[in-house]
């Protein structure tokens, strides 16, 4: 009789346990939990930078076990994809990405910023290659509930980024990469405009360009979802569903969009779920690109409670009639009402209203709200209407150009605030504003003066508007404190008042005449006046040499008189004198 096989030994149980164990280590590693993220290099000092992973973590569907406690960014050379470095990024902070409005929290979307940073060295001896070049993190696995690519559970994410050379034609070429717009935390609603503002800041004020791109996938896989170091370029992408593609990532009418210079995100979806979504932000330094980064991101798109736009009409100044936009202009004029009344409304119950501007072609002074800027609407004790009043400054000139503000109600709705938008268009002529006065008491013109005189005068400046005023004093072709010169002033009421004083120095130059320059300037409406006058000052100075005279007789000829005496005798002479003419000095 055979005896059967006794396979399950201990040795073999053994062995059996630690393949479970790796399987289960496997599957926690690889499991579905990126929602999305971006790199980011920043200048510090010298040759070193700060180098950081940002990437976002599903937490209520990803796996605690997916979630590391450092990543590999490899650093390539573009074009020849030669492997220069590979840096090891420790988990520095694990936060929660919060709502625009936490009012709108939704329990079936928690995401939380996992920030991955370290400094490394970059130094001009290897990094000058003129093609530049690309950081890479690969990691597996996406949101397995993705609706608009295909098996997103497998689908992983290359973290990219661009950046050129550290030094060109022998200097340093210094450079930080965009750092890119905040997290979305918001979700959309089916059927409603959905924005975000995924707009970046460069720290070098370099041009930033955006465009939508089709997210990378890169070599990670469930099989092998966390590389030990990142491959090389090319690395392939994600594959769309049927239908959609990188100018149509999100099903909706109009599909997703970002405006090219705001980074202005915009879609109205029209299918509830789950989508990834990619774009890259392009730098450009005098016409050049210099750099890349990308970020991958997702939407959720509910099924939201029907929320109604609030409404805002805008009064004309003393006349009951509405303003009517791209009829009206308001022609605003100096010493005339300058306001206009605001009446806004929400058709929804217990709604919270807020005013807001958005000047559309111009920059300086904005509008003001006089009164209110939020309240409440529709809920016991409030009212169904309010009322505010927006009032234009005295010292806005449009040069008789038209300018346009957007007047903006907003509601409190979810998951974005509805909004209501007056386009008002209006000219503006500034209150008239005198330049400042100067009156002195130095007179007569020119002054004049000896070395050694102390010259001195009142000066007074007035405003016809009172408006704030700043007294100086130059010389013209000199320095007025070089030569002893000095204003000592201060306000009375509403003037200014000063003291010039100026003691005579003996002149070191053939310089006579010093003129001295008053200016006062006031800058009503942050425009400069200035008014100036001059203090002419002659310094009456000659100055003429010494005369020697003696009781010779005066000489016949231009030959010099010559006296004789033999050598070794005495000579006797008297001189008649020794005149020294004094200079003018008292």
């Amino acid at each position: 009789m055979l005896t059967p096989l006794r396979i399950f030994t201990a040795p073999n149980r053994l062995r059996l346990l630690l393949l479970l164990v790796c399987s289960f280590l496997a599957q926690q590693a690889a499991a579905t939990h990126i929602v999305g993220g971006e790199l980011d290099l920043q200048y510090q000092s010298g040759s070193t930078y700060r180098i950081t992973l940002n990437l976002y973590f599903d937490a209520l569907n990803g796996n605690p076990g997916a979630l590391d406690q450092d990543l590999t960014v490899s650093i390539f050379e573009k074009g020849s994809n030669r492997r220069l470095q590979n840096v090891v990024l420790p988990l520095s902070t694990n936060t929660f990405v919060a709502y625009t409005n936490p009012a709108c929290t939704q329990p079936s979307l928690v995401t939380r910023s996992l920030v991955y940073s370290r400094l490394v060295e970059l130094p001009a001896s290897i990094y000058n290659s003129a093609g530049g070049y690309y950081a890479v993190v690969e990691r597996c696995c996406r949101n397995n509930g993705i609706n608009n690519i295909v098996l997103p559970g497998n689908a992983g994410q290359t973290f990219y980024l661009e950046f050129p050379a550290v030094v060109r034609n022998g200097q340093p070429f210094v450079n930080s990469t965009p750092r890119i717009f905040p997290p979305l935390s918001d979700y959309a609603c089916r059927g409603d405009l959905f924005y975000y503002n995924f707009s970046g800041q460069d720290a070098d004020k370099d041009s930033l360009v955006y465009e939508l791109v089709t997210p990378l996938n890169g070599s990670s896989d469930p099989a092998d979802p966390k590389p030990v170091v990142a491959a090389p370029a090319p690395y392939s992408s994600i594959n769309w569903n049927p239908g959609l593609g990188t100018l149509n990532q999100i099903p909706g009418a109009p599909t997703l969009s970002i405006g090219r210079f705001t980074g202005r995100l915009e879609v109205r979806p029209t299918q509830i779920g789950l989508f990834v979504f990619g774009i890259k932000c392009s730098e450009y330094r005098k016409g050049e690109k210099i750099g890349e980064v990308r970020r991958d991101f997702q939407l959720k798109v509910l099924n939201c409670p029907s929320n109604i736009p609030p409404e805002m009409v805008v009064l004309m100044p003393n006349a009951p009639r509405a303003y009517q936009p791209s009829r009206d202009t308001l022609r605003l004029q100096p010493n005339a009402d300058r306001c206009v009344r605001l009446r806004f409304t929400d058709p929804n119950p217990t709604s919270r209203l807020t005013l807001s501007l958005n000047p559309v072609n111009f920059t300086g002074p904005l509008p003001t709200f006089a009164s209110i800027t939020q309240g409440l609407v529709r809920a016991p004790g409030a009212p169904d209407t309010l009322v505010s009043q927006l009032c234009f400054p005295a010292c806005l000139d449009t040069k008789g150009k038209v300018f346009f503000v957007d007047v903006i109600v907003a509601d409190d709705g979810c998951a974005l605030p509805k909004r209501d938008t007056v386009r008002v268009a209006f000219t503006s002529a500034p209150v008239p504003n005198g330049a400042p006065r100067i009156t002195t008491t130095a007179n007569p013109l020119p002054l004049r003066a000896r070395p050694g005189d102390l010259v001195t005068f009142d000066v007074a400046v007035t405003d016809p508007e009172n408006d704030p005023i700043t007294l100086t004093l130059a010389g013209r072709g000199f320095q007025a404190a070089a030569v002893g010169a000095q204003l000592t002033q201060g306000i009375s009421g509403n003037q200014v008042q000063g003291r010039f004083s100026w003691r005579v120095p003996c002149p070191t130059t053939n310089q006579r005449l010093f003129e001295f320059e008053l200016v006062a300037t006031g800058s009503p409406c942050a425009e400069r006046q200035a008014t100036t006058i001059v203090i002419p000052v002659q310094v009456e100075y000659n100055n003429r040499p010494p005369t020697l005279t003696s009781d010779f007789p005066a000489a016949l000829s231009a030959e010099p008189i010559v006296i004789r005496r033999v050598l070794g005798a005495f000579l006797r002479r008297r001189w008649k004198a020794l005149t020294l003419i004094p200079t003018s000095l008292p």
